[in-house]
């Protein structure tokens, strides 16, 4: 079995979530398309990084990334930081002929997403973005029924993505309210799921006309570390939000279906509301995350009396279920899907292959952002092609 070493930058929670699903592959899927070997990690403290080491099991630490990028061992680097490092981080990489693995959103701006695809491309390395949540295996049997026709022509996409986690408006400041970081707030780290989806079932857009709103402009302080865990400082300062709490969006698609997509981090009750529903001329699919094994479908086809959405549980007939449990019901989780998309990482390695989604498919989500920002910008509809 050939080995893949990686170089891990960022040891935050989605760093976590990247080290276990290595981890875990050579358990889950026998035999391994490659065995994941964690060399390094790197964080931006000492102790950030010898934490990470030690926790994920790696062989060693560094502090900063740029030391990952060029340990000779690394064959895969992953990057699991803030938004604005992407960019750097990957046309370092691609430079020196690494592979690439990054968190979404691929970059802050369309036009960088875009010249990160081209410097990988030009390189020859493979690359794939964390868009975990389409390797559910009920999405990918959404993605099998509407393939196979089952749906008949797509008509409308429907989808949210609603969180709570940021609701509280004593909820410190944290890079994800600063732009220069993160980029857009809910639209980036929430909504670009939903338009992967979007582009993962029905295809390419065509246009977009949005609306955005920042609710909570103030935020304290954090005292110590920023991010979702971190309290606010007693001094009582504070910092404005740059970005948007919440936004709301139409589509029009390429294919002629039509859709919308609205996303906010200040949702009261939503936990992981990452829903969609597709509906078609022969049928109907609905899926919520919160109940992330569970599929409900609506065919027409059904005989009179008997037609109504019902619900398929995730089970070893679906994709990639059976080689985590032999029966269904007993259900996936939020790691499995990221266990998945390893896998599949691995295998296009070890087989020289295209990874999916890869940084084009990044940069084609980051334009439909950046179009969505222009129409809230200047209050019109806005062509994606125009980015």
């Amino acid at each position: 079995m050939e080995t893949i070493n990686i170089g891990l930058i960022g040891t935050g929670f989605m760093g976590k979530g990247h080290a276990m699903a290595y981890q875990m592959v050579p358990k889950i899927f026998s035999p391994a398309p490659a065995f994941p070997n964690l060399v390094v990690v790197g964080d931006v403290t000492e102790d950030l990084a010898r934490k990470g080491a030690r926790d994920f099991g790696a062989e060693g630490w560094v502090v900063g990334w740029e030391q990952v990028v060029d340990d000779e061992r690394v064959d895969l680097v992953d990057i699991t930081t803030p938004n604005n490092l992407h960019k750097e981080i990957a046309l370092a990489s691609a430079k020196a002929g690494k592979h690439i693995y990054c968190e979404k959103p691929l970059a802050l701006t369309g036009k960088d997403a875009k010249e990160m695809y081209e410097a990988a491309a030009r390189a020859g390395v493979i690359t794939m973005v964390g868009f975990n949540f389409i390797k559910n295996p009920v999405a990918l049997l959404a993605k099998e029924m509407i393939e196979a026709g089952e749906l008949g022509e797509i008509y409308h996409f429907r989808g949210s993505f609603h969180q709570d986690v940021l609701a509280d408006p004593n909820a410190p400041f944290s890079w994800r309210f600063d732009r220069l970081i993160a980029g857009s707030g809910a639209l980036a780290d929430l909504g670009s799921h939903v338009i992967e989806f979007a582009r993962f079932l029905v295809g390419d857009f065509e246009r977009v006309c949005g609306l955005a709103k920042t609710f909570i402009e103030e935020r304290p302080l954090a005292a110590g570390v920023s991010g979702y865990r971190s309290k606010a400082t007693s001094e009582g300062s504070t910092r404005t939000v740059e970005n948007e709490d919440s936004i709301h969006f139409l589509i029009e698609f390429k294919g002629g279906a039509t859709g919308t997509i609205e996303a906010s981090r200040i949702a009261t009750g939503r936990k992981v509301f990452m829903a969609y529903e597709v509906n078609g001329s022969k049928g109907s699919l609905h899926f919520v995350h919160e109940r992330m094994n569970e599929l409900n479908v609506y065919l027409s086809t059904d005989p009179t009396g008997r037609q109504g959405f019902k619900t398929i549980l995730a089970g070893p007939e679906h994709p990639y279920y059976e080689s985590f449990w032999p029966v269904a019901g007993i259900g996936l989780g939020y790691e499995d899907m990221k266990i998945i998309e390893v896998y599949e990482l691995l295998d296009a390695l070890a087989n020289n292959e295209p990874a999916y989604p890869d940084f084009k498919e990044g940069w084609k989500v980051c334009q439909v952002i950046d179009a969505v920002l222009l129409s809230v910008e200047e209050g019109r509809w806005v062509s994606v092609e125009e980015i």
